[in-house]
């Protein structure tokens, strides 16, 4: 076993840690730093596997632009943490049920797939030129409309995050202040 194999394995093991603690955790804003995490984790795995294109936007996009967004909106709502033993068990046979299908399925495509599907990929090297290129001239249209899209989160969490203290407000002011 090499040392890429040891510390893919290393780095695979503290991403699906990293990603079952973010799933099971009551706190958001600890959810959402386990995500960080598990983030990182991929990026690395991006660079060991020799796209540092990729790592490098996983890091920027993910790691950086998206789970900033994550923490305003969770910052901006106000989630109270609830200590009530964590998440129920309805809610974790469900998970697991749905992780046995895509496992089973990841099998099953494993073992009946062509024989050319056992091959190793081969790697393709594109510059970061090209590939900006291709992505906003074929696919303009998507990135702007997911821009859009977390524009309008923004906008919604803003509001809900608003409408929630002006209650919290009136209610203090209706207790005898």
């Amino acid at each position: 076993m090499t040392i890429y194999a040891i510390l893919f394995y290393l780095i695979a093991a503290v991403m699906i840690l990293s990603t079952a603690m973010a799933v099971t955790r009551s706190n958001m804003v600890h959810a959402v730093l386990y995500l960080v995490i598990s983030f990182f984790g991929s990026a690395v795995l991006f660079f060991l596997l020799g796209a540092p294109l990729l790592g490098a936007l996983e890091v920027i996009i993910y790691a950086g632009a998206i789970m900033v967004l994550f923490l305003f909106i969770v910052m901006m709502l106000k989630v109270e943490v609830t200590d009530d033993g964590g998440v129920p068990i309805g809610q974790l046979a469900a998970a697991g049920v749905i992780c046995g299908i895509y496992f089973l399925a990841c099998v099953l495509l494993m073992k009946f797939s062509g024989p050319s599907a056992k091959e190793p990929m081969q790697a393709l090297l594109v510059q970061p030129k090209h590939f900006g290129n291709h992505l906003f001239r074929q696919h303009w249209l998507a990135i702007e409309m997911i821009s859009l899209l977390l524009l309008v989160a923004l906008v919604g969490v803003l509001h809900l995050g608003l409408s929630r203290g002006r209650r919290r407000e009136e209610t203090k002011g209706g207790d005898g202040g």
